[in-house]
């Protein structure tokens, strides 16, 4: 439509250069004499010039983005053909990124998981530099067994919502942000579920980022606020419906060698909170992060196979902040002060091993205490520290037919401090007259509970109206092996879990998928019936 848009411009300048005269449609003669040119004939001869030389650079600019566009394409699988920063659906992890990246992809060469939405969303409104997409999706949940009291069994209907706008702002710099549904309390979902008295749904910020791509370092890129993830990952250890926030770095090389094709590296400094310290002589606010990096390599050692493997390490500095707020999250008692950090909910219940401290209100009358019942969470510890490293192998096979892709996941994560905490518990402060202390954990550390594992075989892409894709996916995660609130949330439980998934989704119309999705797991070492959980999906895409 843009370059419709030109053509159309460029004959409207010719015809009206034609009217003025200014551009004669007859030669002058060479002994004919030059005919002075009216007072304000050059300064109109002059702005035409550059009306016109600005048509030429836009065309160009066109030009070569659609060349860009197309190489992209050609050389990308369809599988792998993402359009950049959207959201993902539950179900397979995200693609592998393509040898040819261009300079916008190569900062999101991974993502959350699974890119159908990503295959789908189109830029089909704009307005200069500026683009929009979004979808819906309508979700029916039956869940069934799991304990024997059926305290999980339930059936709901639930929606998500979201909504993107990007911008380019010349050569170097992209920028959007993104709004979805979900609880704004919740990281790890975009859900919201049909309750409530038919309350009005939450929709907040999901992404707000500025992307930085420097032309003199085209390998170079920069991202920082609200984004998606600048590494590839699986949900073993990140919920795809999670957006980190703080600053990433990245560094990518197209390589010309016979075997390795790609070969880049990903930084990252992610804050998730800020607590004040408590001790006379420092009350100083200290920030709570998240650093990590991946090393990712891309290797095609025979044809029609290629590899990808992707080595991670991310290290929580001091969750106890968020071990606090899910403790807080939890406390039954309505009078509970939710004071300091904000109570964190999520999709999983509390599997690591955390130490809680209650503080709970007395009076004291003729030497005796009385608790008054009004308690409040007054710290809350992990046992644990996380320092995760991660390893992931991606296999994608061309069968020779365009619709049936093959691709072959294996993650395997070890908590490399798995109850290194467990002496370092802050012991509860001393009775008074009207506080008094207690504490107690919910699970046992024991450090050889640090290891996850995650094995995935796809099969189809969702491309075009008439394709089928189906996957299978088994995940075992020890209890100490991941933060288990931070990652996949429709399994049974963040950790200590041994979860199946099937999943199959069809492209109904370009716009529409229809999808179906399996989950059946219960905890390590147990002989507690499988929950099972079944979503029903249709996705609109606009």
């Amino acid at each position: 439509m843009t370059h419709i848009r030109v053509k159309l411009s460029v004959l409207i300048l010719t015809l009206l250069l034609s009217s003025t005269g200014i551009f004669a449609a007859n030669p002058v003669s060479p002994s004919a004499t030059p005919t002075p040119a009216p007072s304000g004939a050059d300064d109109l001869r002059s702005e035409v010039e550059q009306l016109k030389a600005l048509v030429q650079q836009q065309q160009k600019r066109i030009d070569a983005l659609e060349a860009e566009r197309s190489g992209a394409a050609s050389s990308t699988s369809p599988a792998e053909n993402v359009v950049p920063n959207s959201q993902a659906t539950p179900g397979s992890t995200s693609q592998a990124p393509s040898p040819t990246l261009t300079a916008n992809q190569r900062y999101q060469n991974a993502g959350s998981s699974d890119e159908r939405i990503r295959n789908l969303e189109r830029e089909i409104q704009g307005l200069g530099p500026i683009s929009f997409s979004g979808d819906v999706r309508l979700r029916e949940e039956p869940i069934v067994g799991g304990p024997p009291d059926q305290s999980l069994d339930r059936t709901r209907a639930r929606f998500r919502v979201r909504f993107n706008v990007f911008a380019d702002l010349g050569d170097q710099f992209r920028t959007g942000f993104t709004l979805a549904s979900g609880d704004i309390n919740d990281p790890t979902s975009t859900n919201q579920t049909l309750t409530s008295f038919y309350a009005r749904k939450t929709v907040a910020l999901d992404q707000a980022f500025i992307e930085y791509h420097p032309k003199q370092i085209k390998e170079l890129s920069f991202v920082a606020g609200k984004f998606r993830y600048p590494w590839f990952n699986t949900e073993l250890t990140w919920d795809k419906d999670l957006n980190p926030e703080g600053a990433a770095e990245t560094v990518a090389f197209k390589t010309e060698t016979p075997v390795l094709k790609r070969f880049a590296v990903v930084a990252f400094q992610l804050p998730f909170a800020e607590v004040a310290a408590t001790s006379v002589d420092s009350k100083r606010i200290n920030q709570q992060i998240t650093y990590g990096g991946q090393l990712q390599t891309t290797w095609q050692f025979v044809p029609h196979v290629q590899l990808s493997a992707y080595s991670g390490f991310y290290w929580y500095q001091n969750a106890n902040s968020i071990a606090l707020a899910l403790a807080r999250a939890s406390s039954k008692n309505p009078q509970t002060p939710l004071t300091g950090s904000l109570p964190l909910g999520t999709g999983n219940t509390v599997q690591n091993s955390i130490y809680t401290t209650i503080a709970t209100n007395v009076v004291t009358i003729a030497g005796k205490t009385y608790p008054t019942g009004v308690t409040s969470v007054y710290n809350a510890q992990y046992a644990s520290a996380f320092a995760l490293f991660d390893n992931i192998a991606r296999f994608d096979i061309d069968t020779g037919h365009a619709r049936l892709p093959i691709s072959l996941i294996g993650d395997y994560v070890q908590n490399t401090e798995a109850c290194d905490n467990a002496y370092e518990i802050t012991p509860p402060p001393a009775n008074t007259a009207t506080v008094t202390y207690s504490q107690s954990h919910n699970f046992l550390c024991r450090a050889k509970d640090r290891r996850g594992y995650w094995a995935e075989v796809r099969l189809g892409s969702l491309q075009k109206k008439g394709d089928f894709q189906f996957g299978y996916t088994h995940l075992y995660i020890e209890r100490e092996a991941v933060l288990s609130n931070f990652n996949y949330s429709d399994i049974l439980q963040g950790s200590n879990v041994t979860e199946h998934r099937f999943d199959s989704f069809y492209q109904f119309a370009p716009s529409v998928q229809l999808g179906f999705t399996a989950l059946v797991g219960r905890p390590l070492a147990s002989t507690q019936p499988w929950l099972t959980r079944l979503q029903l999906d249709t996705i609109y895409i606009f």
